[in-house]
């Protein structure tokens, strides 16, 4: 194989610096959404995300594998951070009622109350720094490069 018909295999120059751009630009969005959630809500990405599968889940409980599935984190991680949700009260962990060798994660009342009054900052804060920030066209664009890296990643 000559040189000029061998495929590259490694990235260009510019296709690294759109990736940089890529990477750089969502930490910077996701640092910017925590740190408004933190400020105006007092609950980390991480509680919102724990919040929001809760609160969608079929009466608001999970077992704590299934939720870990959901949000993408280890069990470990997970387990640290349910007990510190669960001090502050905004979860309890109760025996799984049909498998004895599971907890499930139950959403309380002053979890539910809590993601009630995130969401809203929260999601203003998404159309500000996200959604305004974009033409129709590049927000269409944006939801398709999402969809081919998932599909991609599997």
């Amino acid at each position: 194989m000559t040189r000029t018909t061998r495929r590259r295999v490694l990235p260009t120059t510019e296709e690294l610096r759109v990736w940089r751009g890529f990477i750089e630009t969502a930490e910077a969005l996701r640092a910017e959404l925590g740190a408004r959630l933190q400020a105006e809500c007092a609950l980390s990405p991480g509680d919102y995300a724990v919040l929001l599968a809760l609160s969608e889940a079929d009466g608001q409980r999970l077992r704590s594998s299934q939720l870990a599935d959901d949000i993408g984190w280890e069990r470990s991680r997970l387990s640290h951070h349910l007990g510190r949700m669960e001090k502050r009260g905004l979860l309890r962990r109760e025996e799984c009622r049909t498998d004895n060798r599971g907890a499930e994660v139950v959403l309380t009342t002053e979890g539910s109350a809590a993601f009630r009054g995130a969401t809203v900052p929260h999601l203003t804060a998404v159309r500000e720094l996200f959604v305004d920030a974009l033409t129709p066209e590049q927000l269409t664009a944006a939801g398709e490069v999402a969809a081919a890296l998932r599909a991609k990643l599997g």
